[in-house]
């Protein structure tokens, strides 16, 4: 009888913990919270050089200034609204002429509005004044910066620099003597 009442307790304490089970709670879900994408930074700097010829003159030079030459870079610092469009800009005229006689004066430089073999009007003044750069051996610097350009401009030669030529002038040339077309970096 022992055995029947130890099987009877077995079977009652085996009957309760199947009947006790508790079901499984589920684990808190935590949302996921997403990366933010981090805007872009707008570009503001845009950079053009210009390859400077007296060939590319309209017309071209054939005076001893003919074997002029210069490596030009304008860049264009803009600020920009929350929209992207440009709201004001300046430039900055960077040239290195080489090859010049002795004897030649840069008098002033600009970048003009106008395909390659068209002389177009000046949109952008350099500042460089008669006098102010002094060629050593038929070479020189310059390093101009222009503090006001028109922000529909600078959106015009950033879209369109191959319409825009930088020209630089001298005292034999007035017209110019070096040129080249503006190509983005």
């Amino acid at each position: 009888m022992r055995l029947l009442a130890g099987l009877a307790a077995g079977v009652l304490v085996l009957s309760a913990c199947g009947s006790a089970a508790v079901a499984p709670t589920a684990s808190p879900t935590v949302a996921a919270t997403p990366t933010p994408t981090p805007a872009p930074t707008p570009q503001l700097k845009f950079v053009f050089t210009a390859d400077l010829k007296p060939s590319n003159e309209v017309p071209p030079i054939t005076t001893p200034e003919a074997s002029c030459s210069g490596k030009g870079t304008f860049t264009l610092t803009t600020t920009k609204d929350a929209s992207g469009t440009i709201t004001a800009a300046n430039a900055l005229f960077e040239t290195d002429i080489t090859g010049c006689p002795t004897s030649t004066a840069i008098n002033i430089g600009h970048i003009h509005k106008g395909a390659a073999g068209v002389n177009g009007n000046v949109v952008v003044n350099s500042g460089l004044a008669a006098g102010e750069l002094t060629l050593t051996a038929g070479a020189g610097k310059i390093n101009k910066t222009q503090p006001v350009v028109d922000p529909a401009l600078a959106t015009d030669i950033i879209a369109n620099p191959a319409n825009y030529y930088m020209n630089w002038h001298s005292t034999l040339a007035p017209g110019g003597v070096i040129r080249g077309q503006l190509v983005k970096m």
